[in-house]
Order: structure tokens, then sequence, then C-alpha cells
């Protein structure tokens, strides 16, 4: 199925985002992620009968604006429209409104010549235009798709307001004319989605700030036909997989590229969120948007555009902010049946004031009703959940933490123990032959293992290979991987060779890390050292306060696993596991209680992906940003603490802002509905309620985390 990405403006709440879901439901789309706050929308197309050229009809009659993917990239942007942003339709509509307002006024303050009735229509009308033209048309539309958003009820407010005053101006009725609350809630509406629009941009800095294209040159090198080196500068959108660059010190990396050769310190704060350089080196693979600190490089392109690291983190945090926790359900349910609730108030106030209250006119019950539509806010309960997960994201990312799933900074919450795989997690993977033994000649011996486990992504097979490499290598005829065993290859003589732990054979003891067999015949043994993260010890004692429980789970012998584990304070040990064994305990602890798997990301990912939560430590690979719901960049284990914390403060401000958003409207309609309220004041404190929220959301950034 194809995979659409739409850009839709207009958007402003919850229940756009669920209009615009409804829409291309009934066009059959799936997998539909619709993001109110940056108006992100992406679905699969699983229609052949021009499906998505009737969806994007119905959204655009909404009132919405859509921009796809070759329309936002295009090398020439459109023209804005006259009044197309709501800021632009406040500062319009504003001086009317003043006017109209200083006309009612003026009753009081002797400017009797603004309270002329036909003056004041004639006022009242370019605001009531502009916003039946915004606000009115949506309405009408969101009806038709059966989810009404909350321009319905401006709509009503305004329409009986204005109606109500053109029928006072035919019947000569003073008393009944309140054209300048009808301006009033148009232009202080479109104020209020003015604001909205400007905090939920502040929760937005984060990833505008990575999606921000940044063009920079490039110190391209090309060579002639006499096979003489030149450099000449282009730009870095202009590179493509291969080319060959020079990169000098101080200068930004254009690209995700591999190191040819030299070394340098690195600062990859843009992925890391650390500040302090990192040294790379011949082979190291480096991050578009880095800047070399101290150092020459030359690097041949690995990546360009969408393809690289940064705009795959880019992406995730999208997806990530289009996906809905479950406490976010509620919130949808509520709102999508919310404006026809108010609206059976409106009508119930209105009824009751006027037949059941002594001395209330029917133009006061009508303000009171009137007063109860504008008032009334489902924006706040839509944006409630997505502002304060767009804020965590937010400063997760500057710390060097990757949420590809919001749902999980939910999870967190319930956390109570932790399995961590040993090598390359605890550990950092970097190991060491410390000694061997072979009846075979050493070099011989050597060669046999690294012609093996060059074959392995496995790191100690990593390590080993690097440490042994040779240019006399063996030549197989047949070479595999066994999982959790080791690598087994044939030559052309027909002669088996394995190697791997213990595992291979059942007459070992397990006195070594590893074995080597020519047929079946054990010929050598390896013993390796692995260092511990200097972080390691930290984690394991916050997660000690923290009362969570910590496991090691590992394909490494008992004994080994267990004087780690005694080292660093680790509860249970989990040894000596193949990886099927490892995604069956997984799968069984994580059925027991709320489980986080850590791991590489790599050789984990089927464990992983049965945790509940999954976090990965990742070198920024493509391979590892996938395989997780959270990934921890560059930093080891250091960030976990601060990715479980930042979790859980997310979620409670999910949870404030909800509190916030049903007490503002439960205890602000009654308020409305007794007549304590006029419909101008009301209209203003329903566009504050959705700035309270994003300012909520917003303190997120400087809550502080154990």
């Amino acid at each position: 199925m194809e995979k659409i990405s739409w850009k839709v403006e207009g958007m402003t709440c919850s229940n756009c985002a669920l209009s615009v879901s409804k829409v291309l439901e009934k066009q059959g789309m799936k997998q539909i992620a619709v993001n109110p706050l940056n108006g992100e929308v992406a679905f699969e197309n699983a229609t052949a009968n021009g499906g998505v050229d009737k969806a994007r009809k119905n959204i655009e009659l909404l009132g919405y604006t859509i921009v796809s993917g070759e329309e936002k990239t295009g090398a020439t942007a459109p023209k804005s429209k006259w009044l197309r942003t709501t800021k632009q339709k406040f500062f319009f509509c504003l001086p009317f409104t003043l006017l109209l307002m200083a006309g009612h006024l003026g009753m009081t303050f002797g400017w009797h010549f603004l309270h002329n009735p036909v003056l004041e229509l004639f006022l009242c009308l370019p605001v009531f235009i502009v916003g039946m033209s915004f606000f009115g048309k949506s309405a009408i539309n969101s009806l038709r798709t059966g989810v009404p958003n909350m321009n319905v009820l401006i709509t009503l407010g305004a329409v009986s307001a204005f109606v109500y005053s053109v029928i006072g101006l035919l019947t000569a009725n003073p008393g009944m004319m309140f054209f300048e609350t009808a301006a009033s809630i148009i232009t202080i509406v479109f104020f209020g989605n003015w604001l909205e629009d400007v905090s939920i941009q502040k929760t937005q800095k984060t990833v505008r700030e990575l999606t921000k294209e940044q063009k920079v040159m490039a110190n391209m090198i090309a060579y002639d036909d006499q096979h003489n080196e030149n450099i000449f500068p282009v730009e870095n959108t202009a590179l493509q997989v291969g080319d060959l660059i020079l990169i000098k010190s101080g200068e930004q990396v254009p690209t995700d590229c591999k190191i040819l050769s030299g070394d340098a310190e690195i600062n990859e704060a843009i992925v890391s969120g650390e500040s302090l350089p990192v040294y790379k080196k011949q082979g190291d693979t480096i991050i578009g948007g880095s800047v070399v600190s101290n150092g020459t490089l030359k690097c041949y392109v690995t990546a360009t555009g969408k393809d690289t690291v940064r705009s795959s983190i880019v992406q995730m945090m999208k997806q990530a902010q289009g996906h809905k926790p479950p406490v976010q359900k509620l919130a949808d349910k509520i709102s999508a049946i919310f404006v026809p609730i108010v609206i059976t108030i409106a009508l119930v106030t209105l009824a009751i004031n006027y037949f059941f209250v002594d001395g209330v006119t029917f133009q006061q019950s009508l303000m009171r009703s009137i007063a109860v539509l504008v008032i009334a806010c489902p924006c706040a309960m839509g944006l409630a959940t997505p502002a304060a997960i767009a804020v965590g994201l937010g400063r997760a990312a500057r710390e060097g933490i990757l949420y590809t799933d919001s749902k999980s900074m939910e999870l967190f919450r319930n956390i109570q123990q932790i399995v961590f795989d040993k090598t390359g997690t605890l550990t950092n993977g970097n190991f060491v032959v410390t000694e061997f033994e072979s009846s075979l000649p050493a070099d011989d011996f050597k060669s046999l293992v690294f012609s093996l486990e060059k074959f392995s992504n496995h790191p100690i097979a990593k390590s080993i290979a690097q440490q042994w490499k040779t240019s006399k290598v063996m030549k197989w005829k047949k070479v595999e991987e066994i999982k959790g065993i080791g690598m087994k290859a044939e030559d052309k003589d027909g002669n088996i060779y394995l190697i791997g732990s213990p595992r291979i054979d059942d007459s070992v003891q397990g006195a070594h890390h590893l074995y080597v067999k020519k047929n079946d015949e054990i010929v050598g043994w390896i013993d390796i050292a692995d260092e511990l993260r200097p972080e390691a010890k930290e984690v394991i004692d916050y997660c000690r306060r923290a009362n969570i429980h910590t496991i090691m789970l590992s394909g490494d012998s008992y004994a080994k696993c267990k004087a780690i584990a005694e080292t660093l304070g680790i509860d249970e040990v989990i040894a000596e596991q193949t990886p099927q064994q490892k995604l069956e305990k997984i799968t069984q602890l994580a059925n027991e209680k709320p489980t986080i798997m850590v791991g590489d990301g790599i050789n984990d990912a089927p464990a992983l992906a049965k945790a509940t939560i999954s976090i990965s430590l990742s070198q920024a690979s493509q391979l590892a940003i996938q395989s997780a719901s959270v990934v921890l960049m560059n930093s080891g284990l250091t960030k976990l603490p601060l990715a479980v914390q930042l979790g859980k403060k997310t979620y409670g401000t999910i949870k404030s802002n909800m509190f916030w958003a049903f007490i503002y409207n439960i205890v602000a309609i009654p308020i409305a509905a007794v007549g304590l309220l006029t419909p101008t004041a009301g209209a203003l404190i329903m566009g504050f309620s959705d700035v309270v929220l994003a300012a909520n959301s917003l303190w997120l950034n400087y809550k502080k985390v154990e």
C-alpha cells in the first residue's frame, strides 16, 4: 500500500484531527495518524478508485489547506492568501470591534454618535463575514463529517447574537441589538487561536530546529585525468552517496559519512545531547549536522537527504507525536460528543432562564446561552496530551534520548523491573583477547579464527577479527552463523569448522570463553576480557533507589554473569540463554509485570520487541533507531535514569493538563449559565484556556529531573 504524508494547515484542536481522520476513514485509508499540533497527517492508501483525491477535496471543504510532500519541498513557495492566518484575521477584525465596543460604552461616556444601529450593523458586517467564512464554513463541513468541532459553538454564538441584533434593528428595538457581542466573539476567538498557534509553535521548537534544512558548503574531493586531487566547494544538498569530502576543524559535517583517513574530536550534541567532543578515527561513522571540534578528516558520503540519521530521528519524533497514548482515548471520546452536549446545555440554559427564573428577560437568557456556547472549549481536552508529548519529546531529544513511540511515556509510570543484556550494554563491547591455546601453530590458529569471525556481527567476533586481522584468509565453501552458538564453516575439502561458546560441544566444561573445533575435535580455546561501562554501577544504584528490580539476561556462562552482577549489585541473573530462550524469557517477564529491556538494538531486537518498553543503546545506526521504543544516543547507559524520569514527568504533565481541561469546562459552563459571565468575557476566557495548557506543557522543559 502507498504511504502518503500531508501537511494540513488550519487544524487547531483534537476535534479537527478527528474530523480529518473520519474523512480519511470514509475513503478507505488505513494506518491513519493525525497530529493537530504540527498538522502532520500520515496514512496508507488502500484504494484504487481515486480515494485520495476525494479525501483531499473533502478535507479542504472543512476549511483546511493541504500541502503535499512535493509541494513542501518545491523551489517556489505558494503566495499567502490575504487573511489566511488567524493573526491577519484578528488584526483585520480588531478596529471594527473596538469601534463597536466604544459605541456600546458611549452611552456612559457621551460617544453617542457611535451608538447608531445602522452604523453598528455596517461595522459588524466585515467582522461577521470574515468570521463566518472561517468558523461558519468549518462548522458546516464538520457537521457533514459527523464530528462537529468547536467552530460549531462559535458559529452558533456569533450567528445568534447577530441575527437577534438584526431583528432588533428591523423592529426598532434598541434593547435587542448586540452587534458588539457578535463581533467581539469572533475577534476574541481569532485572538485566542493566534495565541494558541504561538504557544504550540513553542512546544514544537525542538522538532522545528531539527527539521530546519541547513544548507552548508562541503569541500568535495575530485580527481582529474592525471589523478591529481582537486577540492571545490558544493552545497551539501548536491552531495551523493559515495562522494569524497574533506572536513576541516571547526566545520559542520555536511551529511552522514564514514572516515577514510584522519582523526578528530566531533561534537555530536545534535543527536546525543552531549556537548563534550567524541574522538573519531578511521572507519568510524559521523553524523550530518555534528561539528568537527579539532582535526581534519577525509570521508566518503554514506547517506543524504531523508536517509540520514538526523532525518530518521526527525521522522521518528513526528511519528511518536502522532501516536496516541491510552490516556488520550478518553479525551477523544469526550471531544467527539462534546459539541452536541454543549449545544444541549445552551438550549436548556435558555429555556430555564427564560421560563423558570424570575426577572430574567429573553435577551438576558439568550446572552447566557451564547456565553455557554463560546466559553466551552473542547480544544483544551484535545491539546492536553499532544502538547505535553511534544514538549517531552523535545526535551528528551535535546538530552540525546529518542522516544520512537510516545506510548512508552505513559507506560514508564508502571515499570517494576529492568532487564539488562550484558555484552555491549553493561559492558562496553570492546573485547580483548587475554589468552589462547591451540594444537595448531599460532599464526594458523589466528588465521582460522579471523576467517570465521569476520563474517559475524556479534561484538565479540568483531573485536577478535579486528585484533587478529590478517591477509592470510581461509576460503570457505559454505559459512553460516548459528544464533546463540557461533560461526560454522565448511572448506573445499569438506572439513567442518566451528567457533563459539562452550555450548558447541557437550564435553566442554566451560572453563574458557570460546572454543574452536575442526570436525569433531577441539583445536583451541580463547579467553577474552570485556570492561564494564563506567556508568553501569551508577545506573543500577538508581534502580535500587527507585525500587526497580534489576535482571541480567545473557548468553554467557552463569559464573561470569554472576561475578559481574555482584560487582554492580544486580538483583537476579539469567545466564546461558540462546536468543530464542531470551525471547521466551522476556515474554514471560513482561506478562508477569511491566518490564523494560535494555539491549544493543541489533542482536537483541527480537527480545526487545517483547518487552513492555524496549530501550536500545545506539551508535546512531538506522537499525538501532528502528528496533526500540526508546533509543539512548551515544551515551551508553548514562541517560537511562533520565529517560525513565522524563517519561514519568511527561505523563504527570498530561494528567495535570487533563485535570485543568476538565475542571475548566466543569466550572466555566455553569458560571456562564447563571449569568456571571458575558459572551465577550466567555470568549476571552476560552481563548486563554489553551494557552494555559500550552504554558503548563512548556513548564516540563524546566522541571527538575533526578
